[in-house]
């Protein structure tokens, strides 16, 4: 099966770097390039493609304007020198985002997640598999992210969003952290804060009504500080 694909971007350098990343694999066919949205935005209203390899800060129209505004059935892949905007991205279901610069090895590993994506996943949005001690969770539209219990580290809320911070990775998906935390083994995860879930084996030190995991505190909310001292400190430290 072949892919087309578009790159859109105004600086010439990264279009001539992911043209050589595209040309380096088979399944990848270049139709176009664009140093501009607005042309891109044409020519999308009358073609299809399969993925957009998208930059974001552009002149008069910006890569997220754009995304927010084609209706299009290709996957789209962020691509920028900046990591402020991965969220609103996620939002707009980009596909991935990437930083530049983009080491081939990163550029691949996205390919492959969207030529494996054609193969389908389960319907449901997050699956248990406590045998296995993972859980599958949803990343984006289509891809379900398998995640190893032991390697998660702490869950963040972000609102409607949580970051999942794991041994190697962050994910962010879109659920709350109560539903979340709803979910995961209690004798391997506290929720200690309105914002914050800790893997309980993770934890370090404890101080007063904070918390260190890798070096980094994290506050104990009032409501929560029974329950985790309970869990956590011995009883004879109570």
């Amino acid at each position: 099966m072949s892919f087309k694909v578009i790159i859109i971007d105004d600086e010439p350098l990264a279009i001539n770097i992911l043209k050589n990343y595209i040309e380096q694999i088979k399944e990848l066919s270049l139709v176009q390039t664009f140093t501009n949205a607005i042309d891109a935005s044409t020519f999308l209203q009358r073609n299809e493609v399969d993925i957009i390899f998208l930059d974001i800060n552009m002149p008069i129209m910006n890569g997220l304007d754009l995304l927010g505004s084609i209706n299009s059935k290709a996957m789209v892949v962020m691509t920028t020198a900046h990591e402020d905007y991965a969220l609103k991205s996620f939002e707009l279901e980009a596909i991935d985002y990437l930083v530049k610069p983009i080491p081939f090895h990163r550029f691949l590993k996205t390919v492959h997640r969207i030529i494996n994506l054609k193969e389908g996943f389960p319907k449901k949005e997050v699956q248990n598999t406590n045998e296995n001690h993972s859980i599958f969770v949803k990343v984006d539209k289509k891809k379900l992210q398998k995640i190893y219990l032991d390697d998660i580290i702490v869950i963040e809320s972000l609102k409607d969003y949580i970051r999942i911070k794991t041994k190697a990775n962050k994910f962010i998906i879109h659920r709350t952290l109560s539903s979340f935390t709803e979910e995961l083994p209690s004798d391997k995860f506290i929720r200690i804060h309105r914002s914050y879930t800790i893997a309980i084996d993770k934890i370090e030190a404890i101080e007063g009504n904070s918390v260190e995991v890798q070096g980094i505190r994290y506050t104990i909310g009032r409501s929560y500080l029974n329950d985790v001292k309970s869990k956590i400190l011995d009883e004879s430290l109570e």
